[in-house]
């Protein structure tokens, strides 16, 4: 009893235990920049700076008065006010690996623990009956030198359903919602029904207590629903949405930045109650020709299909527009993140490096207080000025948002009670609308 009333004051005293849990969003995009999108070319821009760190692109205004962002994100500059920049988050590693993972999921990793990603715990917290994955990766959560980013200790189920595909190319297709050939619904349905048999022989206490293979139930019922195959169908989404999401929908190149479609798919499921959907968008670990972020091809006739910048300012921009002209903006929560930024002073090939002591991070909609820009940084965007923030507490502060207590435990399979967020993380309160 005295351990207990010793948990019950130390808790009483956590700042994280005193955040209501009641919940703002239903689900959440992330949006992943993957390789570490250079801050000073996105969202802090730094206009009066030496031209060896302000780089070749230029700066424009924004609906917030005195707030600069790249000129290659003007209509995200006409919707600034809809969301909230943090310009001052902060991260010890400079390496994907270990930055990849600290993001993902709040925790600075450690050889002890594999820490589960956001996705994860939310899929392993939140209740789901739909028979689409509670996280969902497009295309996929490959990870980049050897970070392990998944679902740690949790449940396999729990991990994030990669498409295998992705839905901006010519050739998309998510793998394993079709038939092998030779099989129908009948035969696997035999097959499923002879494992669950097989599963249970000899144990009792499984016996009408569901299936004895989740994983397995899982593929069998999306296989099954026409539904939730069909939420994967772009094809059904009209032209001009399409158009609405993508500098060039029908470029259709290997190399083309999808994000857009990228974004278009993760709407349509969690329009269909998927809990979290990650947008694995690639190609910004870019050390070279800065150029290459308003166009990964210069002199490409195609150029408009290559733009990371502008294809990343699109399709925030359409997305934002399209969950609040569909009710969903207050109960769908955006976040816009990356490894680290980029160094302030241009290299010697005209790139920037890995930087992560100073970035930007933008969210929007499921209870987020918009409008507003939390934190800042130097005047050479070099070092956090104030208002530091670490990724544990972006963590507790999308739990909080999704109705769950940061201070939530979890159990690894030996029994060790883990933390969703970390004990040192702090709720960003300026974010609660």
């Amino acid at each position: 009893m005295g351990d207990i009333l010793r948990l019950q004051r130390a808790t009483a005293d956590n700042p994280l235990s005193n955040i209501s849990a009641k919940a703002k969003a239903k689900s959440c995009i992330l949006i992943w920049l993957d390789g570490g999108a250079s801050h000073l070319d996105t969202f802090d821009p730094k206009p009066e700076a030496p031209s060896e760190v302000r780089g070749p692109f230029d700066s424009i205004n924004t609906k917030l008065p005195g707030i600069r962002v790249s000129e290659h994100m003007p209509r995200t500059a006409k919707i600034l006010d809809q969301l909230a920049l943090i310009r001052s988050v902060t991260s010890p590693f400079g390496v994907h690996n270990f930055a990849i993972q600290y993001l993902m999921s709040g925790h600075k990793p450690t050889p002890a623990l594999q820490y589960p990603v956001m996705g994860s715990v939310v899929a392993q917290l939140q209740s789901n009956q739909n028979v689409l994955p509670p996280n969902i990766a497009i295309p996929n959560l490959i990870s980049r030198d050897s970070a392990t980013i998944g679902n740690g200790f949790l449940p396999t189920m729990t991990k994030p359903f990669s498409l295998g595909s992705d839905p901006g190319k010519a050739n998309y297709q998510v793998r394993d919602l079709d038939f092998y050939q030779g099989l129908d619904l009948t035969r696997l349905d035999r097959r499923r029904r002879i494992v669950n048999s097989m599963n249970t022989l000899g144990n009792l206490e499984l016996q009408g207590k569901g299936p004895s293979d989740p994983d397995l139930e899982r593929a069998y019922n999306i296989l099954a629903s026409e539904q939730a195959k069909a939420a994967f169908d772009l094809g059904q989404e009209p032209e001009y949405m399409r158009d609405h999401y993508t500098l060039d929908p029908r470029a259709n190149v290997d190399d083309s930045n999808n994000i857009g479609q990228q974004c278009l798919l993760a709407r349509r499921l969690v329009e269909r109650g998927v809990p979290f959907v990650t947008v694995n968008n690639t190609g910004w670990d870019n050390h070279l020709d800065l150029a290459t972020y308003a166009n990964r091809h210069p002199g490409d006739p195609r150029s408009a299909s290559h733009a990371l910048v502008p294809g990343l300012d699109k399709a925030l921009s359409a997305l934002v527009v399209d969950l609040a002209d569909r009710g969903m903006l207050d109960e769908t929560l955006v976040l816009v993140m990356t490894d680290f930024g980029r160094t302030p002073k241009i290299n010697s090939t005209g790139g920037r490096d890995h930087w992560p002591n100073c970035f930007s991070v933008a969210m929007l909609g499921g209870g987020v207080k918009s409008g507003q820009v939390i934190g800042s940084s130097d005047a050479l965007g070099e070092f956090v000025k104030d208002r530091s923030i670490t990724p544990g507490d972006l963590a507790a502060t999308v739990y909080t948002l999704l109705g769950i207590d940061p201070a939530h435990e979890l159990e690894t399979p030996d029994g060790r009670p883990i933390r969703i967020a970390p004990q040192d993380s702090n709720v960003i309160s300026e974010l609660l609308a």
